[in-house]
């Protein structure tokens, strides 16, 4: 099983992967896109009134901050495989949670990176509000944690499976 601390997301190798070549497609060709079409747009003339070019600009901050995103990720990224034991709720499992214990009131979700959101599963991750109130809890555990709206919310945890894709 892997380890991970708090400030750790535990990607799959694919996951992992897939956020790598986004990061080094945005900071190469994805910055040169964007210098040219700002380029361009500010040989247009006036750039109070140069839709293009604030257009451009918007982007581009966008842009920046996914690349800050993605780099942040990675650094505190955790790669490995799913944990193979059942029964503990941890990254990389698909759980089941009963709330207020009532066993017809379920959700199951995978615990793990919102960055696998590619999943055929919903995903939460391990520092939600949920995630981190069943993270480490075994079948039959029950927590509580807090809600946006500041009430408390029982749940019990019904299965913990390793994910498979």
């Amino acid at each position: 099983m892997t380890q991970t601390s708090d400030n750790a997301t535990w990607l799959t190798q694919e996951a992992y992967d897939r956020l790598k070549a986004e990061l080094e497609h945005l900071q190469g060709p994805g910055r040169t896109e964007i210098a040219k079409k700002i380029e361009a747009a500010r040989e247009e003339g006036d750039l109070r009134e140069n839709g293009g070019y604030h257009a451009a600009k918007e982007e581009q901050g966008k842009q920046e901050a996914r690349i800050l995103q993605l780099r942040q990720l990675l650094e505190n990224a955790q790669v490995g495989i799913a944990p193979t034991v059942s029964g503990v709720a941890a990254p990389g499992m698909v759980v089941k949670v009963a709330f207020d214990g009532d066993e017809e009131d379920t959700l199951e979700f995978l615990l793990g990176s919102r960055e696998d959101a590619g999943a055929a599963i919903e995903v939460y991750s391990p520092q939600s509000p949920l995630g981190s109130a069943i993270n480490g809890r075994k079948i039959g555990e029950s927590t509580q944690y807090e809600l946006p709206n500041g009430k408390t919310m029982a749940v019990k945890l019904l299965s913990a499976e390793p994910y498979a894709a």
